[in-house]
């Protein structure tokens, strides 16, 4: 452990994506068919991860922003209604209802799920709320079964599962099961990475159909669909206004490998966060993480921290900030967004744990990337620093 304090020349990104020489090929194979667009590689991607999720149909689109938006529009949000959500969370989760012309209500989080709960949302209740955003923290599921319990039967959940993917609710079913519009990320350094790119996992095949519309301008049928059915290029198509959403199949045969590789890659993140937890401990540094972080249900999307500020020369914005100057990708996840200027105004209550939480959060490097010489290298910087 000694020799980890020497100096590091190559950056340690807190998320790398994993790729391996399958994927490479997969992306060859499709550039090399001469259809890279939305096509028979997204129909097979779709299906593959409703079998992975345990959900009835899996709509993918551009982006997890635009599985949160068009879940809201499935739903039928729009001016003057409010849709709740976590103030600490990353801002497509708000945005998404403020495009739509609704109101997102900030509400507070546990601290140490760091997620939303039952009665943290009930505070945020009113007559115009039409829906509740719960985003899986870091890839730890909130209790959407709970919550369901002391919602009124016209305000609907929208999970952000774009930590999730892998995950596990308290039942023991994957996330994407639970029959709400669960939505995922596909973004560079999500668990599962296509480069970037989203999807609506759901049980309902109307909305299913609706989305997979809307993603592609309100149109009954896509460019495969009227290529592989030249019929349907003579039928009019366009029933309401779309979108421009759509995925592609050179993401897709990218995220069926990644799909695949998911058990061993999920195996490394858990291995690496167990590693992190043993090693600081030998160093007599006691770091409180994020709820069941080291557990199997969680996704370890991020493994974050809880810093005992009290007990601490630096600042948590210190800390990063030295961690980074020695080559580690600490990261804040995240400013929650009533602190950003854009939304300070919009909280509707007083957030304590979230307040708590702001200063002392911090998120260390974790991927299926990471080797054991990498996290010894973060544990004696950090238990360096700490100490």
């Amino acid at each position: 452990m000694r020799d980890a304090l020497s100096a590091r020349t190559e950056y340690l990104a807190f998320g790398r994506p994993n790729f391996s020489d399958e994927e490479i090929a997969a992306v060859a194979r499709v550039m090399r068919s001469g259809w890279i667009g939305m096509g028979p590689e997204t129909i097979a991607f779709e299906r593959e991860l409703a079998q992975f999720t345990g959900a009835p149909h899996v709509v993918n689109v551009s982006s997890c922003t635009a599985a949160l938006f068009l879940s809201l529009a499935a739903h039928r949000v729009g001016p003057g209604d409010e849709v709740i959500c976590p103030s600490l969370t990353w801002c497509s989760t708000a945005n998404a209802a403020l495009y739509l012309g609704a109101a997102p209500v900030l509400c507070d989080v546990d601290r140490e799920t760091l997620c939303v709960t039952p009665e943290t949302v009930k505070q945020c209740l009113t007559p115009r709320t039409r829906a509740v955003m719960v985003v899986h923290m870091g890839g730890l599921t909130a209790d959407v079964a709970a919550l369901r319990a002391v919602l009124p039967a016209n305000v609907a959940i929208v999970e952000d599962a774009a930590h999730a993917l892998g995950g596990r609710y308290a039942d023991g079913s994957p996330v994407g099961s639970s029959g709400n519009l669960v939505c995922f990320s596909f973004y560079a350094n999500k668990n599962l990475s296509t480069a970037e790119g989203g999807a609506v996992a759901l049980g309902d095949a109307a909305q299913a159909e609706r989305i997979a519309s809307l993603r592609q301008h309100g149109l009954n049928s896509d460019a495969w669909k009227r290529y592989s059915h030249p019929s349907q290029m003579l039928v009019p198509g366009i029933a309401e206004l779309g979108y421009k959403m759509n995925y592609t199949d050179l993401q897709a045969c990218i995220g069926r490998v990644q799909l695949r590789r998911q058990k061993e890659m999920g195996a490394t993140r858990l291995r690496v966060a167990r590693l992190y937890d043993k090693l600081l401990r030998e160093r007599g540094v006691t770091l409180q993480f994020q709820c069941d972080a080291l557990a199997e249900h969680h996704a370890r999307h991020l493994l974050v921290a809880i810093l005992p500020l009290e007990k601490m020369r630096l600042t948590r914005d210190e800390l990063v900030l030295a961690l980074r100057a020695r080559n580690i990708g600490a990261s804040i996840h995240y400013t929650p967004l009533h602190h950003e200027p854009f939304y300070a105004e919009r909280r509707s209550a007083d957030l304590p744990n979230t307040e708590y939480l702001a200063p002392r959060i911090m998120t260390l490097p974790i991927s299926a990337s990471m080797t054991d010489g990498d996290v010894e290298y973060v544990v004696a910087h950090l238990a360096e620093l700490l100490n």
